[in-house]
């Protein structure tokens, strides 16, 4: 199964209702959400630490690419007849680069994910508390608290 932003997303969408009418089985729900959700954090962490080895990794050949230090077969596949001498404009190749670029927005797709993923793991830990006050609530309303 491949992992992506929108499926995860589509995971939440479905994950994130409480069920008002079961709450006890909605509040004992919450390790195996958070397991579920700290399980998904740390894969994509490591698939990020990946991507950002093979960003530097391409990057060096890249790098080798532009100043003329590379294998002479890999100018036979992709020629290349200047020698880039200077740092700023070594910078605007390895910017402009398209398999750095690719890697570097891999690296920033994984980023977003991250982001996502420790703001779901933040209202998994808040859900006792959301759950807390809709008992309260129901209490308040039934006349009983």
């Amino acid at each position: 199964m491949a992992l992506d932003l929108e499926m995860i997303q589509s995971m939440w969408e479905k994950d994130s209702k409480i069920d008002i009418d079961n709450l006890h089985t909605e509040s004992l729900n919450i390790p195996s959400l958070h397991a579920k959700y700290f399980d998904l954090y740390n894969t994509i962490v490591l698939l990020r630490k990946n991507a950002e080895q093979q960003k530097r990794k391409i990057r060096h050949e890249r790098h080798q690419f532009y100043s003329g230090k590379a294998d002479p077969d890999v100018y036979i596949d992709e020629p290349f007849q200047k020698k880039v001498r200077d740092k700023n404009d070594m910078e605007r190749y390895l910017n402009a680069d398209d398999k750095v670029s690719k890697v570097s927005l891999k690296v920033e797709y994984y980023d977003v994910m991250l982001k996502y993923l420790e703001d779901i793991l933040k209202q998994i830990h808040n859900r006792t508390y959301q759950i807390k006050n809709s008992i309260e609530f129901m209490r308040f309303q039934s006349g009983l608290g």
